[in-house]
């Protein structure tokens, strides 16, 4: 259960090694009008940053992932693969919201000193790459080489490029989109339905809500996967009644969320997700798309059901200097963490080209 980090202001809920933590002592304005009065970002680095202060790839994580890509995206990290930090200075930040170091609604306020629960304020994906900005000037970067995320992490690099995108000299897209779709959001509502059912979600510790985090993982499981992945995966050989192996895993993988992951913080991002529109507020999807106009790698996956290839297929179209690579894979969405050796291999043979 919940570690204690001494340079958090709250227990983080497994331990993580390697965490070091930027802290930004000014208020934190919002995109909703809100603020944070002071913001702290944990993250992880790892190589060295060169003379020239440009040999970087940032990588933006998705939803409950943490900082240490090391760990998630082994197949992708090391002597000779996309992040080597042998040639790279590699720099990956807990989203604020999570709850893995980075101000989250499980942080003490320090104007309550008590922590903010279901009082934190709406948190955008463009706050998140503001965050992500303060630290890169914190870390001293000037240039990074290749920006990347899959998924949520995706809609994160996006925004970082729009804001900083003198700085940014290529992107890699997979299976993310320009805005969040009302089939993603429809899901995140369920999703947040299911925590609202657990009697205890309001509650201010640390604990409150976990049945229905254990639930909401559980709803979210079905667009990560694929029909034909549950079929083959979870198809009992027996005729049996009940304890089904399909039930079992759901109901594992909800405790496994459950104890790595807080449900406030779980809510709190799905809202977050919500909010992701590149084009919000610069002239729609297709003008904020085209001022993106660093090489882009986009990757789709076929069997995608949570984010679709339509939905990277519009981006392809949009962003001026892009290449499309969509991938067979029968593992659906989560296919851009399972087929982390093959995607290695893609962006390889796409930076040999720069």
């Amino acid at each position: 259960m919940p570690s204690t980090i001494n340079s958090s202001s709250y227990k983080i809920p497994i331990p993580i090694d390697g965490l070091q933590f930027y802290h930004h002592n000014d208020t934190f304005t919002l995109e909703s009008g809100g603020s944070i009065p002071e913001l702290t970002i944990s993250y992880h680095t790892f190589g060295k940053l060169n003379k020239n202060k440009n040999n970087v790839i940032w990588v933006c994580h998705a939803l409950t992932a943490n900082s240490d890509v090391s760990d998630w995206w082994k197949n992708m990290f090391g002597s000779g693969k996309i992040l080597d930090p042998k040639k790279h200075f590699i720099v990956c930040a807990n989203i604020i919201g999570s709850c893995y170091g980075s101000t989250c609604p499980r942080s003490i306020s320090s104007i309550t000193q008590k922590a903010y629960g279901i009082n934190f304020p709406l948190i955008t994906i463009r706050d998140i790459t503001k965050a992500h900005n303060l630290l890169r000037q914190h870390l001293a970067i000037k240039e990074i080489s290749l920006c990347i995320g899959g998924s949520c992490g995706g809609h994160q690099v996006m925004e970082f490029a729009y804001l900083i995108p003198q700085k940014i000299k290529k992107i890699a897209l997979l299976v993310t989109s320009a805005r969040e779709t009302a089939w993603a959001i429809a899901s995140h509502a369920a999703q947040r339905l299911a925590i609202k059912a657990d009697s205890t979600w309001q509650n201010n510790d640390n604990l409150a809500g976990q049945n229905g985090l254990k639930a909401a993982r559980g709803m979210a499981l079905l667009g990560y996967r694929t029909f034909n992945s549950y079929i083959d995966a979870q198809t009992d050989d027996s005729e049996k009644l009940e304890n089904f192996k399909a039930a079992s895993y759901i109901n594992y993988q909800g405790k496994k969320l459950q104890n790595r992951f807080y449900a406030q913080c779980y809510f709190l991002l799905t809202k977050t997700l919500d909010t992701h529109h590149i084009g919000r507020g610069r002239g729609g999807i297709r003008v904020a798309l085209n001022e993106l106009k660093m090489p882009a790698f986009i990757l789709s996956i076929e069997s995608d059901v949570l984010i679709p290839p339509v939905e990277q297929h519009l981006l392809a179209e949009h962003i001026p200097n892009a290449d499309f690579i969509s991938l067979d894979s029968t593992y659906g969405h989560d296919g851009f963490l399972v087929e982390a050796s093959t995607i290695n291999d893609l962006l390889l043979d796409w930076l040999d080209k720069f």
